[in-house]
Order: C-alpha cells, then structure tokens, then sequence
C-alpha cells in the first residue's frame, strides 16, 4: 500500500496518508520519495526541488507560491508557502463539462406535502421570530414533548438572538430565513411564536411565506394573550393531532434536495471525503435529484472550475457575482479577504486557502452548475446549486436548510458533533477518526485507502441517504443536537 498519494500527475507535492518519519523511503503510485521531515497525517511534501517564487500545483492547480526554496522531500507547509490570492478579479467564461446520464430514480419513504417537495421528516417546530421569547419556545418545547410519537417524530425549538433591532439586508435574512423554515417539508406542523413589538413579527414574516398550506403553520402573538404557554400548547396539541395523520410513502429520489457542506476540515477531506460526496452527487443529479454547495469563501481559489461548469453565460456572471460580492462583503468590513484556513485545517495539513477551495469545491462532482441562489432563495432547479452563504458550519448549514435542503451531507477530517435543522450527515475523510468518534460519525470515507473505490462509496453513501431519508436517525439526531444560527450581515441597533 503507498504511504503518500499524488492527486493528479501534475502534482509537485503528495499527501501523507499516515503518520511518517524523516529518513523513510516512502511510495506514492508512481515514484518514491525519501523523507527530510516528519509528516503527520494529511500533510504534505515536495517531489522535487521547488525554487523560491514558483508556483506549488496541487489537485492539478496552484495552491500557492513557495516563499523559499524548498528541497525534494520537504514539508510543505505554512513556514515555506503563502497565498498567490488577490481582491476581485475579472473572470472569463470556458464552459467545459461532461454530459450527464439521466439515471432512473430510486425511491425513498418520505411524507407527501400539499405544496412542494415531500418531507423525509415529520418533525413538530416551534419558531420564535425574536430572541425575548427565546425562553418561551424552550417552555414549550418541554412541555410538548408528551405530544411526541406516532407520525410525530420529535419536537424540537430553534432559538436565535435576531428578530429585532435589524436594518436592511440583515433584517431580510432573518425574514426570509424564519419564513422558509416556517414551511419547510420535514415540519409536519410548525408554531410561529411572536412577541408583539419586533420589527420582524408574525405580520412582517408571514408575507415571505407565500402559498403554505395552512393546516400546518399557528400563530401566536404573546404579547395578545393572558397565558402564552397555555395557549401555545393549545396550538401545539392542535398541529399534534393534524400530523398522526401523515404517514411515509414512496417517493422518488428526485424529489431529493441535498445540502453540500465541510468542516474540520483536514488533508484527507479533498482526496476522500468530498470526492466520495461529489460522485454521490452526481449520481443524485443524474436521477433529476437536486444539490446545493455553498460556502463561498472556501470556494476562492477554486471558483473558476465552477463557473466553467456553468451552463449558461447567465449563471456564469452569477457566479461572478456570488464571489466578488462576497469579497466586497469582507472588504466592506476592513476584513482580510483571505483570512483562511483555520487553525484546525492547518493542523490537519491544509496550507492555504486554495488549498482548502480545491479540496472543498471536490463536492460538487463534476455535473453542470444548474442554479445559482442568494442567501434565503429557495432550490428550484434540478441539478447542482451554487448558495451565497459564508463557511461558518452552522451558519451554512442552516442556509442550505432555508434553500430547502431536506438533509445536509457534512464532510469532516477532525470531528463536530453539532446539527443543523435537518438531518446532519457526518462523513469523516480517514478511518481513525470514524472509529474514535463513532457518536458522531455516520459514514467513513477514509475506506477508500483501505481498497473501496470512489464509485463503490458514492453508491454505499447514496444508500445512506435514502435510508435517512426514510426515516434512519443520524448520530447527530440520536444525540438529541438540532440548532439554528440564521446569517448576520450588518449593524445591531
């Protein structure tokens, strides 16, 4: 078995794929390489000498430029590479993409809705639209647990500081994000609790709503009753009984809606992990399924393979725009563009952020770009999404919620055990760290070091989905983890 990997033949570094010693003589496909360093897992050396100032290709591509000269057999990291990244570019369009096979729908058991795609589950929410009525939704939540089971799957509140003191684009995220979680499919049955005087209220967030079937969503205003809790439990016990009602049946798999998203990320997550997500990508796409990658930070670096997947000049220059809007976004604050990767994913063996895009963007396969969304645009377009949100793991977790995704797939070289609205699935990239932490990990990547090939396990986690989808509690479920972190983008009054 090789100690290292070469990604493409162009590489002029390889990727440990354990822990190895300075002195060692070590395979990596096609050559052997001896070591000068010691080199912990996801880490990289150089294959050959690499002068100062020339640019270092990794996945095919530079991932930065060499700040000294660097000796075949080297460590590669942090202390003799930089960024090669800028501001705001400009961008030229050269569609390049395979066709894609339509492939025929598999089904899963998942809960039919009146408007739109069906819920994989049947979940009773309580919303609140303002922070000051945080501690009621809690209140209730505990005491509604008694309406739990049957077709009534779990009762759960997602809290948040927001609702209020807001302006402009930062008061409409909150809007658009509590109005589409308020009609998301896997709510059976979803209470709105308002306070009364919040500038984002039932009145404000209701509009953002659109046509929602009504049997399903209350209202309540505390601020309008005498007893809050004894009339939000009267709602509850009303919405309760209107989902005993509901019961799984066959679906197609192209009523799927994925969330694509990594974190802890390490050196393994773009050589396992994400390729394993890419390939169960496509194959989702092929079935006319839908995906949405987002964490556009983590996408600099790599954004011109994307908007080269782009199928129209439309959603190019969308693509144009969902980047450099988002550098703006930094630059607007006096924040550096490039504050990236994290001290976790250096530790874990990524140098730069190029590095770290071109191990992320891995998610996406290789399909089309069908749709590009701004923060809180609902999917409606089969096949693979771009979505404006930041890398922030819950934050974009939850933004890929209010898209609409039904289910997050999470890559993870390090480990989180949190969830997001729906239903979280933990793919680690190596297998010690499926092993080690196997309350939060639902499925191992890193078996394709162990002979699994990439087609082998993106047909193993497309088996994982739709069992989730049926139905199949992840780790971060059965854990009781269910939170909400709705994106910030301005001033608090």
């Amino acid at each position: 078995m090789n100690e290292m990997v070469r990604i493409t033949a162009r590489d002029m570094v390889a990727v440990a794929l354990k822990p190895l010693k300075a002195g060692e003589t070590v395979s990596f496909g096609t050559g052997e390489i001896t070591l000068k360093e010691d080199l912990s897992m996801g880490h990289k050396t150089a294959l050959r000498d690499i002068r100062k100032g020339e640019a270092v290709i990794k996945y095919g591509f530079p991932i930065g430029e060499a700040t000294e000269d660097i000796p075949a057999g080297a460590h590669v990291h942090t202390h003799n590479l930089h960024t090669l990244l800028s501001g705001e570019k400009e961008y030229e369009w050269h569609p390049s993409f395979p066709g894609q096979e339509k492939r025929e729908p598999a089904t899963f058991l998942g809960y039919p809705r009146k408007q739109g795609k069906p819920g994989i589950r049947n979940e009773l929410w309580i919303l609140p639209t303002v922070g000051c009525v945080n501690d009621v939704a809690k209140a209730l939540a505990r005491e509604a647990q008694k309406l739990a089971g049957g077709s009534v799957e779990g009762v759960y509140t997602f809290t948040h500081p927001y609702g209020c003191s807001q302006l402009g684009d930062d008061q409409d995220n909150t809007r658009k994000a509590l109005a589409a979680l308020a009609t998301h499919p896997n709510a059976g049955g979803v209470l709105l609790l308002g306070l009364g005087c919040e500038n984002s209220g039932i009145a404000q967030i209701r509009p953002y709503m659109g046509d929602f079937d009504e049997s399903r969503v209350r209202f309540l205003v505390c601020q309008e009753c005498e007893d809050e809790l004894e009339a939000g439990m009267k709602l509850l016990e009303e919405l309760a009984a209107r989902m005993q009602e509901d019961h799984r049946t066959p679906c197609p798999a192209d009523q799927l809606t994925i969330g694509l998203k990594c974190g802890g990320s390490d050196g393994l997550s773009g050589i396992t992990a994400n390729p394993t997500i890419g390939v169960f990508s496509d194959k989702l796409t092929a079935m006319g399924g839908t995906t949405i990658l987002t964490e556009v930070p983590e996408m600099f670096g790599a954004e011109t393979i994307l908007m080269d997947r782009c199928e129209t000049e439309e959603l190019f220059r969308k693509t144009v725009s969902l980047i450099n809007d988002f550098k703006a976004y930094f630059e607007s604050y006096h924040m550096p563009v490039y504050e990236n990767p994290s001290p976790g994913n250096k530790a874990g063996g990524i140098t730069t952020l190029e590095d770290k895009a071109l191990g992320c963007t891995q998610k996406s396969g290789s399909s089309p770009v069908k749709g590009v969304l701004a923060y809180g645009e609902h999917a409606e377009t089969a096949g693979l999404n771009l979505l404006s949100a930041p890398g922030n793991d819950l934050v974009a977790s939850t933004a890929l919620a209010v898209s609409g995704a039904q289910m997050v797939l999470f890559s993870t070289g390090r480990g989180t055990p949190f969830g997001c609205p729906v239903p979280t699935v933990k793919i680690s990239s190596n297998s010690p760290l499926a092993r080690k932490k196997q309350n939060w990990i639902d499925f191992d990547a890193g078996r394709l070091l162990d002979g699994m090939t990439l087609e082998e396990l993106g047909e193993d986690l497309l088996s994982l989905v739709l069992r989730v989808a049926s139905g199949e509690k992840t780790r971060s479920e059965e854990n009781g983890f269910h939170d909400l972190a709705i994106f910030k983008k301005g001033i608090t009054l």
